[in-house]
């Protein structure tokens, strides 16, 4: 988290919206008080992607649908 004074913040308005959107908090003070907190509203990690996650993992055989031999009459 950094912390920076208003009067001095003013003036790096670009970094700091660089640095709230990788992911750091930035404190605003005025009289070495807090006053504003930038965030980015952006997830730090994308979730990862839902299909095709277990390719070359799982595999079905040919005969998966039939009959298994415990279960004939």
């Amino acid at each position: 988290m950094s912390s920076i004074e208003i009067t001095q913040a003013i003036n790096q308005i670009s970094e700091l919206f660089n640095l709230a959107l990788t992911g750091e908090e930035v404190i605003i003070t005025e009289n070495q008080q807090p006053l504003l907190k930038l965030i980015s509203l952006k997830s730090k990690s994308q979730r990862p992607p839902l299909f095709r996650t277990d390719k070359d993992i799982i595999s079905m055989s040919d005969d998966f649908d039939a009959p298994l031999e415990e279960f004939e009459d």
